[in-house]
């Protein structure tokens, strides 16, 4: 073979890595000790994140008492939560360390499709979860008819099946667009918006279907979590007893806080106008709902919990005192 026909096959095959991989220009600092910082912060968040849902799916399933609806989709929630974060987070923290900071084109459509099936899956997830809340405070006579096995069943699987399904198309669209202009991803992990700036064919038809896809399903269940919230508090209000009212209104704001930090950061990375465009803002946005929501979920939805904390306190002594007898 000769030299320039060799040269040539060379730069075809380069080529056409080049074409297969992607390079995650991560959190965007070079600075070797912020990316010490970075990494010590996002390892302790998502062992927060790991071990705070897991408890609560393990404390679940061993109390009969907490075999309920409500606790039922706080389990789904929680395991949403643990393989959102681990869909984005362990990515992230190889990056921040890595000189190598390329992911190959099949396990960035994987990463964007998990993250996204997840992220929408959380979304509807948390509408039902205030509808279930709805139903046990302002039809407290009929909720076990309402809240039935079969009905909690079905908006479980259906949300799972749903989110899935619509998150594959979005995902098989968006990586039939040619990346002509660049490969170097201005984000730390595979995620829609920054992926149609690289395109160098007009996204619009993506970019339809994204609004369209987050109209029905970001706007569609925060309108119903701010409908049963409303109904919720409507009903708090009347409580005869301040300690109530307060303990009531305690656990409505911590909820909607969270409710509102998730829906709030997911309607601006995926509803905003291309034009408002910025990375920097991007990534920060996208910190909260992918690393910080999931660790705050356990904590604010089920840690604060008296069942969830008494279940904890009773299994740990037992431990202790299996422990010590051993001894």
């Amino acid at each position: 073979m000769s030299p320039a026909r060799h040269d040539l096959n060379v730069m075809e095959e380069n080529n056409r890595t080049s074409q297969e991989t992607f390079i995650l220009l991560g959190l965007g600092s070079d600075v070797p000790y912020l990316q010490v910082i970075y990494f010590l912060v996002f390892l302790l968040m998502y062992i927060i994140t790991l071990s705070g849902n897991l408890l609560l799916i393990i404390v679940v399933r061993i109390n009969p008492k907490l075999q309920t609806p409500m606790y039922f989709f706080l389990s789904n929630l929680s395991i949403i939560d643990i393989f959102f974060s681990t869909s984005v987070v362990p990515k992230l923290l190889t990056n921040t360390l890595a000189i190598d900071k390329s992911i190959s084109l099949v396990e960035c459509a994987l990463q964007m499709y998990f993250s996204l099936s997840l992220g929408a899956t959380e979304c509807v997830i948390l509408a039902v979860m205030a509808y279930d809340r709805f139903a046990a405070i302002c039809r407290p006579l009929h909720y076990n008819t309402i809240m039935n096995k079969a009905l909690c069943f079905s908006l479980a699987a259906g949300s799972w099946s749903f989110c899935f399904l619509i998150s594959a198309i979005h995902v098989v669209l968006i990586f039939q667009l040619p990346y002509c202009k660049s490969h170097h991803v201005n984000h730390f992990f595979c995620e829609m918006p920054p992926f149609f700036k690289l395109s160098c064919r007009d996204p619009w038809f993506n970019e339809m279907l994204m609004y369209i896809g987050a109209g029905i399903i970001i706007m569609c269940s925060c309108c119903l979590t701010l409908i049963s919230y409303i109904h919720i508090i409507s009903t708090i209000m009347k409580i005869r007893s301040s300690h109530g009212r307060h303990k009531a209104f305690s656990t409505c704001a911590s909820h909607l806080t969270v409710v509102s930090l998730y829906y709030g950061t997911l309607m601006f990375m995926y509803m905003r106008p291309p034009s408002i465009y910025s990375a920097e803002i991007d990534k920060t946005v996208s910190i909260l709902y992918t690393a910080v929501t999931p660790m705050l979920n356990p904590i604010i939805y089920s840690m604060r919990n008296k069942d969830v904390k008494d279940t904890i306190t009773k299994q740990s002594k037992q431990e202790i005192n299996i422990s010590n007898g051993k001894g």
